[in-house]
């Protein structure tokens, strides 16, 4: 046990080291990067839990996040002339948060995020039933009431290699929404001097338990309540995605991208193909692109433009997946300010893991172990062009 614990810990090291390489050579350095405020009451739960609330100032961007679910809240960014807008979707008070509407607004999702086929997997020779959701027929986004982001965190502000930023931290036990093993968990967000947002995650258990964490923010460069987001420009860094049958859950089968209304290998308008994906079981994007070129840093994974505005938001991670869901489901309820959010007004990039990979022997492993440390980093880097 020592010596798989020390082999950990010299990985985690080597790996951090690395991580400030890049990060110096890449997206900046820390030196003169965010100011850190807070924490700020943000209200209380229904159960009267406080919530508090964190801001990082950069240079030209600002933050928000909670620590209800590790939540990013407000993201303002400024366009080519410089005016600030806020870039994501969200709610002005808790009880927003805990409400119906909510659909994962700015949430670090888990324990598992996305997809796990009728809620079971079976690991170690024992069989697991997870909460179920979407009739009763899947496991989805970590389960019903106890999954990471309807839980309030510990939050503690922190000096990183990247700067100053805000740690969330959270428990949660043995059994909860039917996950084996008692899984220790941390989101630290910081706002670089290039005004890149980083988020670095972390994951320790004291019992093999599959573990895919990510951030569920839904992004509108126009700003958050503007209409449409089906003239904004993606590119990614992708030329395969997994396939999925009627319940939207991988088939196994990884296809190519090229010559259907998947392709992103290059800067194209999200609408620009929306009719064909329209009609099918996803009622728009809400697909899974394996990433090319993966490595132990944070790569280049995908580039979101708002012609109009100029805003650019570029997606580097270490993970080998990433879902693009074109907000084909978003209620028309208000959220922050009163503003509606109609379906397809935003658009989530999540990097991740793949869906159902418990599930799927020949996709990346998501099953992490006692002396195997769970870390993952994905940084959202904003500028204008």
């Amino acid at each position: 046990m020592l010596r798989n614990l020390t082999k950990a810990f010299l990985d985690f090291a080597t790996w951090g080291a690395r991580l400030v390489m890049f990060s110096t050579a890449v997206l900046g350095t820390g030196a003169g990067a965010a100011e850190v405020s807070g924490p700020h009451p943000f209200g209380a739960t229904a159960e009267g839990v406080p919530v508090e609330s964190y801001t990082l100032v950069g240079n030209k961007v600002t933050v928000k996040v909670i620590s209800r679910g590790a939540t990013i809240t407000e993201i303002l960014a400024p366009d080519r002339t410089g005016k600030l807008a806020d870039v994501v979707l969200g709610f002005d008070t808790v009880q927003g948060y805990e409400s119906k509407d909510n659909q994962y607004f700015g949430c670090t999702t888990g324990r598992v995020c996305n997809r796990i086929a009728k809620g079971q997997f079976t690991l170690d020779g024992q069989t697991f039933q997870l909460a179920l959701k979407e009739g009763e027929v899947n496991h989805l986004h970590g389960g019903v009431k106890r999954s990471l982001d309807k839980l309030v965190w510990a939050g503690e502000k922190v000096v990183t290699p990247q700067g100053a930023g805000v740690r969330f931290k959270v428990v949660s036990p043995d059994g909860d929404e039917g996950y084996p093993g008692n899984l220790t968990v941390t989101v630290t967000y910081v706002v670089s001097d290039q005004d890149a947002l980083w988020i670095e995650y972390g994951a320790s258990t004291d019992r093999n338990t599959p573990v895919n964490l990510t951030n569920h923010s839904y992004f509108n460069l126009a700003g958050a309540g503007e209409p449409s987001v089906l003239d904004h420009e993606l590119q990614l860094s992708a030329t395969e995605y997994t396939a999925v049958d009627p319940m939207l859950i991988p088939t196994g089968a990884i296809e190519p991208v090229a010559g259907t209304a998947l392709d992103f290998s290059q800067l194209t308008k999200l609408g620009a193909r929306m009719d064909a994906v329209a009609a099918t079981a996803t009622m728009g994007y809400d697909h899974n692109y394996v990433l090319t070129k993966r490595q132990e840093l944070p790569t280049f994974a995908a580039k979101l433009k708002d012609p109009t505005s100029g805003r650019v938001m570029s997606v580097f991670t270490t993970q080998p997946g990433l879902q693009v869901y074109s907000g084909n489901h978003l209620s028309s309820r208000p959220g922050k300010g009163g503003k509606v959010y109609a379906p397809r007004s935003a658009v989530c990039l999540e990097t991740q893991h793949f869906p159902d990979s418990v599930n799927q022997p020949t996709f990346p492993s998501v099953v992490i172990k006692p002396s195997q440390a769970y870390k993952q980093t994905t940084v959202f880097a904003f500028s204008a062009e």
